[in-house]
């Protein structure tokens, strides 16, 4: 693992809402993350994490400042570059799954890989769904699948594009505790299998504690950041 940053944001400005409801979330950030490491962003709700997150999957964009990920310069990207560069770079997993209703499992996940015009999309998608355990739930829709079946499918399809970078929304948000352990083991596992950089939100304590790095973010600013402490293994 080199110590090169994967990420890399300097004095990020961010400020949404018009008028009298203007509200400032990001408030002169700065931040490197280094390549391969997994880092949790923590905070009181409100305080400006997800933002943060969204910032540097370059679904928002920041006011002023320099947002740098995987070795591109988001800012003066357009609409469509930027989406061509988190088909290749990024993978995004949300609370609420965001799978396409009317598609199988299969359909959602070979979709980035569709749009990227890859010929092996399919084939990916069935090697994805399998190493995520749902090699026998292919042709199933998410109103078919369980919570954390559909939380499997959303990861299977942010791992198939092989992304450098790992987003994370509160992953295990809706699900119960059992199977937000065994959603957590699958993306850590497949963070330190293919080296990938995952940057995850989390209220979760433990959660935080299992990344290499916590960041505690507060009204817009990060108010600390420090490695995650040891993990008590269980006997």
């Amino acid at each position: 693992m080199t110590n090169s940053p994967a990420i890399t944001l300097k004095n990020v400005q961010l400020t949404l809402g018009e008028g009298a409801g203007r509200v400032h979330i990001l408030k002169g950030i700065d931040l490197d993350i280094e390549k391969g490491t997994s880092v949790g962003l923590v905070g009181p709700s409100g305080s400006g994490k997800s933002t943060l997150l969204m910032v540097m999957a370059g679904l928002e964009r920041a006011d002023e400042g320099s947002v740098n990920v995987a070795g591109s310069e988001l800012g003066p990207l357009s609409e469509d570059q930027l989406a061509r560069f988190r088909g290749r770079n990024v993978g995004i997993i949300f609370q609420s799954f965001h799978l396409v209703p009317n598609m199988t499992a299969l359909e959602n996940v070979a979709v980035p890989l569709e749009l990227a015009g890859d010929p092996a999309a399919f084939d990916k998608a069935r090697a994805e769904l399998e190493a995520v355990g749902l090699g026998h739930r292919l042709s199933h829709y998410p109103a078919q699948l369980s919570g954390g079946e559909q939380q499997r499918v959303a990861v299977a399809r942010a791992l198939v594009v092989e992304p450098e970078i790992l987003i994370a929304d509160e992953p295990t948000g809706n699900l119960d505790d059992s199977t937000g352990s065994q959603i957590v083991d699958l993306m850590f596992s497949a963070q330190k299998s293919r080296g990938t950089t995952l940057v995850l939100v989390t209220h979760d304590p433990n959660l935080a504690a299992k990344c290499d790095r916590m960041i505690r973010v507060r009204s817009g600013e990060i108010e600390e950041a420090h490695a995650a402490a040891p993990q008590e293994v269980p006997a």
